[in-house]
């Protein structure tokens, strides 16, 4: 018998009976729907990550210094020349100078917006630009000026889009507004980038205790030389401070690659424990199909009376059951698209986020691949018996 008439053979077979054919399936389509609901939350989940982490920029360095060697200590100057020194894994350098306390606009205060103090060079490496008006420039960091750059949030939200010229309060020192940075976020909202101040940072290190920053941003030549580029900062600074507990490097490439490393892990094993059920949906052909072998035992032994051979008998029961699994297969990946659609809406309506649940073109094909599988080893004990039944013992039974 040709494998085209096993086909539609099996296919005969499984639509005599659609009911029992589609509960047969049902296990297979909830399994292979889950799957790609969970793959593609992991991968939409990973794809908001690296534009999150784009977003504060995935070719810099972060170096905080908390310690004092026996000698010296590191400062500005220091950082600027390790910068310099490593100019073929590093490129640019900013103070970083954090500020605590609430905003005030008029008679307005804002708690959530952020205060940093920078250099001049912070916009260019981090991407930003400017809108209106100017950025900070260094004759603002050298003469330690109390002016500033807004984000496009307080702007619009404080300043009705008039920001320049006017005057915002830090604490007890006021600033004036010389510029405002482009709108960053696709809309704007509260505790974003486009809620945001920035200083100069020796304006902003005048409010400290040592007046002096202790956290440096660094940018890489490229991202690919992270490692590199750590390595260098950290061999510097250990030369300074004599002690490995004085600083912390950190790379946001690794950081990225950790938090990528715990998402798969945890999508892994989701996605396992989703699997299950294509156990349970195998299971489920198998009993069908010894039920069949059971209903159809006189037509096995009409068929093996003709002559029929055991392996045509064994690839014909084979088939069925691989086709079965195989169409739930494919019905579970329209119903796993649809979920994720679903998702994508729920996710976005409840997180107010833009993640998409996207699933794979491997992950829906490694499923199809799967399902198909399973009918093939679940069906073939059913097949195997189905084959290995006497002619005469079949054609008796009633």
């Amino acid at each position: 018998m040709k494998l085209s008439e096993s086909f539609a053979m099996a296919v005969r077979s499984i639509l005599s009976s659609k009911m029992r054919t589609f509960l047969t399936m049902l296990g297979i389509i909830i399994g292979i729907a889950s799957v790609m609901v969970i793959v593609g939350l992991g991968n939409g989940m990973q794809n908001y990550m690296e534009e999150m982490f784009q977003s504060m920029g995935t070719n810099t360095l972060t170096v905080s210094l908390f310690g004092r060697g026996s000698n010296r200590s590191a400062g500005e100057e220091e950082m600027y020349e390790i910068v310099a020194e490593n100019s073929q894994y590093l490129s640019q350098v900013s103070p970083t100078v954090s500020i605590q306390g609430a905003v005030k606009i008029g008679a307005e205060t804002s708690d959530y917006t952020s205060v940093t103090g920078v250099s001049e060079d912070y916009f260019h490496m981090m991407g930003y630009t400017v809108s209106q008006g100017r950025g900070l420039q260094y004759i603002d960091v050298e003469k330690r000026l109390n002016v500033c750059v807004v984000g496009e949030y307080v702007n619009h939200t404080y300043y009705d889009g008039n920001a320049v010229g006017q005057l915002i309060r830090i604490g007890s020192q006021q600033y004036a507004i010389v510029g405002v940075m482009t709108q960053e976020s696709d809309t704007l909202e509260e505790r974003t980038t486009d809620d945001s101040v920035f200083l100069p940072y020796s304006s902003a290190a005048a409010r400290l205790e040592g007046g002096e920053p202790t956290s440096y941003l660094v940018t890489l030549t490229d991202e690919r030389y992270a490692a590199q580029g750590k390595a260098a900062v950290e061999d510097a600074l250990y030369d300074i401070y004599g002690s490995d507990s004085a600083y912390y490097v950190m790379s946001m490439t690794e950081i990225l690659d950790l938090m990528t490393d715990m998402l798969n892990v945890m999508i892994t094993i989701l996605a396992a424990i989703a699997a299950i059920s294509l156990v349970v949906g195998g299971i489920g052909i198998m009993n069908i199909m010894l039920v069949s072998v059971t209903e159809r035992t006189r037509e096995i032994g009409i068929r093996k009376a003709l002559g029929a051979k055991e392996r045509t008998i064994l690839l014909q029961f084979v088939i069925e059951a691989a086709t079965t699994s195989a169409i739930g297969g494919v019905i579970g990946i329209a119903v796993g698209y649809g979920l994720s659609s679903l998702a994508t809406m729920l996710v976005v309506a409840l997180l107010e986020t833009s993640m998409a649940v996207t699933p794979s073109a491997d992950s829906i094909a490694m499923a199809f691949g799967v399902s198909a599988a399973i009918g093939v080893l679940f069906g073939y004990l059913p097949a195997k018996k189905a084959a290995q039944l006497n002619p005469i013992d079949a054609l008796r039974y009633e």
